[in-house]
This record gives C-alpha cells, structure tokens and sequence, in this order.
C-alpha cells in the first residue's frame, strides 16, 4: 500500500512539474516569437528556479521547446508574406549551426571540467545578464549600425549567434535581435523574423549534438508530452501576433523580456550563494 501511495504521489508531483513546464513554454514561447528572442531566454532560467531537472536535462528541454517554437513560427511568417532573404538566412545558418555545436560541446566540457552544476550555472546567469544589457542598450541608446556586407559577416554573425544559443541554452536570447540590427543596420521588427530562423537551424545543430554525444539516457522524456504541445501552441500564437504588431509594441515586448530575464537571473545567481 504504501509503494502505491509513493508511485501515486510521484506522478502528481510529475503531472504537477509538467503543467508548471507547458504553462512557462506556452508563454515564454509566445513572446520569444514576437521579440525574435525565443522563448529559451525566459524557459531556461525559470526551469533552473523551478530546480526539478538538471542542468543538462534543461538544456535539453529548452532546446526542443525553442526548436519546435521556431519551426512553427517560421511557417507562419513564410505563409503570411513576410519577405526573407533566404541567401542571407542559409550564411547566418551555416555558422549557427557551427556556433551550435561549439556552444554544446562547450557547455559539455565545463561540465566535466567543474564537476559542479551550480558552478557551470553561474557561469551561464553571468554571461546572460552582459548579453542581455549589450541587447538592451542598442535598442534603448539606438548605436550606429555598422551596415556589414559579404557572406563572411553573415557566417561570423551566425557563429556568434549559434555560439551563446547553444552554451546558455536559452536558445535565441537578447543578442541575436541586437547583433543583427547592429552589424546589418536590419530593422528591429524585420530583425526579430531572421532571429527566429537563424534559432531553428541553431537549436536543431544542437539538438542533434546532444543524442549523438550525450544521449538522453539521463532525461525525463515523459515531460515533451507537456513541452512539444505548448513549443507549438506558443509558437502559431507569438508569430500571428508578431504580424499585427507594430514595430514600437515588438520593441516595448522586447525591452519588457529584458527585464524580466534579468530578475529571474538574479534571482537564480543570489540562490546559489544562499
């Protein structure tokens, strides 16, 4: 009776941690598509608040939540009309794809080498914070773009872009919106739609990373059942909305993550000393 019992309270408590995680995708999802951030930025370190999985296993999640958002949204800017430079996309890709596995196996390798989780998630909340202050001070002080040209830039901007995807695991994040309209001069509405293309091709790099290096013996696969439906959900909606948007709300969306992402990270690195 009483194995019964414990098998019982460990599936609510699963049932429980998966509505929690379906609810935060859903969300972080939706807006992750309107501010081409993706929704990782916001999943990532809220799951490491929630402290239910590891950090390996979050990774994990927030790469096939932010990959199946961005397949979706992708389609759905494509079908709405919305004009993509496709020859631009596939250098940017190309070196994401790159940035994606050097940011994993990079991410793999501190692991090893610290031997503490809570180590290599300092490491990650340090760097998430600087790049979420660079994305909000060129949009908030508005710097001079740069205007690049040459396949070279755009390859460079995506391994860049891959790179900190991966290795965070917050799958766009703050930087691929800033870096674009700082280095190509790109329009931040207009630069939210290549983010979230140059998210696809950088989380299915890693995703295919992880199960060829790592594998997923250590993952709880029971949790896509509330993660891939809410990836999908979060991702139709967000870019439906993004198209209705104008440029100054996708903005205000935008800055208000930034925000938001900083104090969750805070609040996630004051944890850790405590």
């Amino acid at each position: 009776l009483r194995y019964f019992r414990n098998q019982e309270g460990r599936c609510a408590l699963m049932f429980e941690i998966g509505i929690i995680y379906f609810l935060v995708i859903l969300i972080a999802n939706s807006l992750g598509a309107i501010s081409g951030m993706g929704g990782g930025v916001l999943i990532k370190p809220i799951f490491d608040m929630v402290g239910q999985d590891s950090v390996a296993a979050i990774s994990f999640y927030s790469a096939i939540a932010v990959f199946t958002m961005s397949v979706v949204a992708t389609i759905k800017q494509s079908k709405a009309g919305s004009k993509i430079n496709w020859q631009f996309i596939a250098w940017i890709a190309g070196g994401s794809i790159f940035g994606g596995i050097l940011g994993s196996n990079l991410l793999t390798m501190l692991l090893k080498i610290l031997a503490n989780e809570d180590s290599v998630l300092l490491i990650q909340i340090i760097i998430t914070v600087c790049t979420i202050l660079f994305a909000f001070l060129n949009t908030r002080l508005q710097w001079q773009p740069w205007n690049l040209k040459g396949w070279y830039w755009y390859f460079v901007c995506g391994l860049i872009l891959g790179l900190f995807a991966s290795f965070l695991g917050i799958g766009g994040g703050p930087i691929n919106v800033a870096l674009l309209t700082l280095m190509f001069g790109i329009p931040l509405k207009e630069a939210t739609v290549y983010s979230i293309c140059t998210i696809l091709f950088s989380q299915g790099s890693k995703l295919i990373n992880i199960v060829m290096v790592l594998g997923i013996g250590n993952v709880n696969l029971s949790r896509l059942w509330f993660i891939i439906p809410a990836a999908i959900l979060g991702g139709y909606f967000g870019a439906s909305m993004s198209n209705f948007l104008t440029s100054k709300y996708v903005e205000l969306v935008f800055q208000s993550m930034l925000l938001i992402v900083i104090l969750i990270n805070l609040y996630n690195g004051i944890k850790i000393f405590i």
